[in-house]
Order: structure tokens, then C-alpha cells, then sequence
């Protein structure tokens, strides 16, 4: 419930703003992007600590997988960013590899980027008080696609 209730501060602060280009979509995310959302859409995406399923017979679940990322790249503008976050180093490690081998994705940095303009959340603040590290990966993609 907790996450409902983030959702609906979410939407009463997008309309208090006024913005037009923000949606909320409760819906499993592999179906939103192929049926919801049109290919070259997207100017950027952040993805900030996705669940990590720590157990390696749950890796398998984890949200950032080749066929996600391909997806994930196809609705995706040319010059688009995708910005993601972890704490955990074996997710932050396996991501880095999937966005590699993406062939129409782009490191911006020569490994892990700095979290730049990426706000801080409390579990992160939490997180770094206790002395735990988080990995951010900035990539583009390619103007080429």
C-alpha cells in the first residue's frame, strides 16, 4: 500500500505543476512498452533501484534483461538517456553488461557514472549513512538507430 499511496502524491503533484508530458501507470512494465508506448517515444528514462532479487535462483526476475532493455531501447528517441541506479554491486555489475551489449546504447561515462542530477531518495540517504555504495549507469542512445 505504501507505493499507492506514493503514487497518488505523485499525480497530485504533477497536476499542482501543470505537467502535461508526465503519466502514472500501474501495469507490469513489459506490457506497457509493447502495447502502450509507440517506438522512438521516450527522451529519457530513469530506472532507480529496481528490485535487485538478491537470490541467485531469482536473478531470472530481475527488470533489467536483455529483452527488456531492447524493448526499453526501441521506445527510446536517438539521443535519449537511460539513467539507472542500484545498490546492489552484482545488479549494478549484471546491468552494465546488459546496456553494453546493447548494440544502440551508449556509455556516457567509462563505466559507472556519477548520480549527477539524480534526486536522492530517503532509503538511499538511509542507505549511505549505514556505508552502502550505489552505482549509477547513464547511457544514450545511439543517433545511428
Amino acid at each position: 500500500l505504501p507505493a499507492l499511496a506514493r503514487a497518488k502524491e505523485s499525480g497530485k503533484r504533477i497536476a499542482e505543476l501543470r505537467l502535461a508530458n508526465v503519466r502514472l501507470i500501474q501495469h507490469d512494465a513489459v506490457e506497457v512498452l509493447r502495447h502502450m508506448i509507440a517506438p522512438a517515444t521516450f527522451d529519457g528514462v530513469h530506472v532507480f533501484f529496481p528490485d535487485p532479487w538478491p537470490k541467485k535462483r531469482h536473478h531470472k526476475r530481475r527488470l533489467l534483461q536483455p529483452p527488456f532493455v531492447a524493448l526499453l531501447a526501441s521506445r527510446m528517441k536517438p539521443g535519449a538517456h537511460l539513467h539507472t541506479c542500484t545498490d546492489w554491486e552484482d545488479y549494478a555489475r549484471q546491468m552494465l553488461d546488459v546496456f553494453l551489449s546493447e548494440p544502440s546504447l551508449v556509455n556516457t561515462a567509462s563505466g559507472f557514472a556519477g548520480a549527477g542530477s539524480r534526486p536522492e531518495t530517503k532509503f538511499e540517504t538511509r542507505g549511505r549513512r549505514l556505508g552502502l555504495k550505489v552505482w549509477d549507469l547513464v547511457f544514450r542512445k545511439s543517433l545511428a538507430t
